[in-house]
């Protein structure tokens, strides 16, 4: 349920009104958002014996309506400005910043995340992309440096500056993640709720991937796991489904941009290279994503993908990335993104 309430109601006011509907209302939990011109109260739980009626008459309430879709604090009818991620020194997600994040599939070394986090950066990226536990569907695969791998990316950060972005795969695994900059959950893990409510409990944000197999309003749902939880600072990831297409690895679904964009108000970034599989389809992958409204893309960048331990048919080289990244640049404006770099945030500091 959505309470839109009056112009000119004070925050005392408001504080009031929301603990009345929570002590005659149990199990009902009211957040409110204030927003420029207006503020809305969203009453999360079961909704269904409230007094519409007597919230109505309330001399500072404009307008009460219930929403159907059961994912509340992910829904954009409660939250209707964008949310946007910003660590600082240009590193932002959402709120018409293009953010673009990179590296390589898997951490390998120290000299090869280093380099290519040197590589991406000069390029354009905000962001370090790399996987220090990778969960692989044969056993017999390179299963990642787990945390030797985090302090590889550690090492390439403070070297670069670029915060990090690498995959957790377990709740156990909570504690080495406390140095990590944005923890991304896997498309396998999209429905693993008992991680989903820890990471809820976390102080930084979270990536979550669509699931290969999963609906729009399910990857919703998996959001407000995290949400509910605590932890509102949420990205979404669209990086390919499954279908019947064979001649990719997943299929781009591209409709999906907009339709989140629509029904959420958290950022959504695209992963081409995932997606295709394919490091020939990931430029034209990338460009179509910006524009349909992504608000940032997450790209497998290499120094030698025909060498690399996982994923190498679908990295690009760090001149490849280059040369996307500035074609990017050039078409985000007309789409009302802008890619800021840190490199551009030191310039104006």
């Amino acid at each position: 349920m959505i309470i839109v309430l009056k112009s000119g109601v004070s925050q005392r006011e408001v504080m009031e009104f929301s603990e009345w509907i929570e002590k005659n209302n149990n199990n009902i939990k009211v957040n409110a958002w204030y927003g420029e011109h207006s503020t809305v109260l969203g009453l999360l739980g079961d909704t269904e014996s409230v007094d519409i009626e007597a919230i109505a008459a309330q001399r500072i309430v404009e307008s009460v309506k219930r929403i159907q879709e059961p994912y509340k604090k992910a829904n954009r009818k409660f939250h209707p400005d964008d949310t946007v991620i910003d660590l600082g020194g240009g590193s932002v997600i959402g709120g018409g910043c293009l953010a673009l994040i990179a590296g390589p599939c898997s951490v390998e070394s120290e000299e090869q995340i280093t380099s290519v986090a040197v590589d991406v950066k000069e390029a354009g990226a905000a962001f370090l992309r790399g996987g220090a536990f990778k969960p692989r569907t044969s056993p017999y695969s390179f299963q990642g440096l787990r945390a030797s791998g985090l302090e590889l990316l550690r090492q390439a950060r403070a070297k670069t500056g670029l915060p990090i972005v690498t995959e957790i795969m377990s709740p156990n695994h909570l504690v080495l993640f406390e140095d990590v900059d944005i923890i991304q959950v896997g498309a396998r893990n999209m429905q693993n709720f008992e991680l989903l409510k820890e990471l809820g409990k976390v102080d930084k944000p979270i990536l979550l991937k669509r699931g290969l197999a999963n609906t729009i309003e399910e990857l919703l749902m998996s959001a407000e796991y995290i949400m509910a939880a605590g932890n509102e600072r949420v990205i979404l990831c669209e990086r390919g489904i499954r279908t019947f297409e064979t001649m990719t690895r997943n299929t781009l679904d591209i409709s999906a941009i907009p339709l989140l964009k629509s029904l959420s108000h958290l950022p959504v970034v695209v992963d081409p290279s995932h997606a295709s599989g394919m490091s020939s389809l990931v430029e034209p992958l990338a460009l179509a994503a910006v524009a349909a409204g992504a608000d940032g893309l997450i790209i497998e960048v290499h120094n030698d993908p025909p060498h690399a331990l996982s994923d190498g048919a679908q990295s690009i080289t760090p001149e490849q990335f280059k040369k996307l990244s500035a074609r990017i640049k050039e078409i985000a404006p007309m789409f009302g993104k802008n890619v800021t770099t840190r490199e551009q945030a030191v310039n104006k500091q």
